[in-house]
């Protein structure tokens, strides 16, 4: 039943669809911060779902079949951003034991130790020491108040306002608020989210393939055109060099059109060299999608009905 339903939205060949799912983390366990983020038990249903309804191929088979037309019908690829060592840890298991291929698009500065900025914030908030986060005098008007952290609904709301706040102040700026909000927070941060330079190359020689996310994680938008093109640049020459293998496809940090990155971004892409390059804007890729931003979509109901129903109106979307 599903397939037909797939087989009658994606076409195939010079009309083909192709769909490109988008996760970030795996945890081990449903997380009380994010209950509706994925988890080992949530994305190996996921998985049998899509292994079932779907033909999942490599990326670079995907985009190179479907810019010469011979994509098959119920196309798909599968993609994680940023590089969380659960991807490696949680995720390539559950691949595995499905038979599938992923593309995992990393940001090579969090390597071995590193945390991105709005896991700074969350890991306060979630290891806080304090019952409130009093920010009543710092500099930045939207921080400015006391953050309640005395329910798991509270601290979910901290943490969306505290990331909203910040997400778009110059890096620098943001790295400071961050830093007073874990201060206030008298949190002890983990420093093991993130993927080991040998967790990326296990990924590597278990089939998986690797992509580039900047080094930084910067809103591309923000920096000028050399401080871009050096973050493009550097996260797939430091991929390049711990897998000894071409990186050939790009993820946008945040990925929205006209917010998080431009036209400007796109073309340095393109002139970096690399063959694709990924959105976080829905939809499905066909022939006549630009390659250079190519969307991608992944469901959040977590019933089948559901989740297939959203795969299936997400085909739908005019491209």
């Amino acid at each position: 039943m599903m397939r037909w339903l797939f087989d009658g939205l994606a076409g195939s060949g010079p009309g083909a669809r192709l769909t490109v799912l988008m996760f970030h983390r795996v945890n081990p366990l449903p997380d009380e911060l994010f209950p509706s983020e994925v988890h080992r038990q949530s994305f190996d249903t996921i998985c049998g779902w899509v292994r079932a309804w779907f033909q999942v191929l490599p990326l670079s088979e995907a985009v190179m079949r479907l810019q010469d037309q011979s994509l098959p019908s119920r196309a798909m690829a599968i993609t994680f951003d940023d590089g969380y060592a659960d991807n490696h840890d949680v995720a390539l298991p559950v691949l595995q034991r499905h038979g599938l291929n992923a593309t995992f698009f990393v940001s090579t500065g969090f390597l071995d130790g590193g945390r991105m900025w709005n896991d700074t914030v969350i890991e306060a908030v979630r290891h806080a020491q304090v019952q409130h986060i009093d920010l009543r005098a710092d500099a930045l008007p939207a921080l400015r108040s006391v953050f309640d952290l005395g329910t798991v609904t509270a601290r979910r709301a901290a943490v969306q306002r505290l990331i909203a706040a910040v997400k778009y102040e110059e890096p620098q700026a943001r790295l400071a608020h961050v830093q007073r909000i874990a201060h206030a927070a008298r949190a002890r941060l983990p420093d093991g989210l993130m993927m080991t330079s040998q967790q990326v190359q296990a990924l590597h020689r278990a089939g998986m393939q690797l992509g580039a996310h900047t080094h930084n994680h910067p809103i591309l938008s923000k920096l000028d055109d050399a401080a871009a093109m050096e973050e493009i640049g550097r996260s797939r020459r430091v991929l390049e060099g711990l897998l000894d293998a071409s990186v050939e496809h790009f993820a946008y940090p945040n990925g929205k059109p006209g917010v998080d990155y431009t036209e400007r971004d796109a073309a340095l892409v393109r002139r970096l060299g690399f063959r694709t390059a990924f959105s976080t804007a829905p939809g499905v890729a066909t022939v006549h999608s630009d390659p250079f931003q190519l969307p991608r979509y992944t469901p959040w109901r977590r019933h089948r009905l559901g989740f297939a129903g959203q795969l299936a109106a997400n085909l739908r979307r005019k491209t």
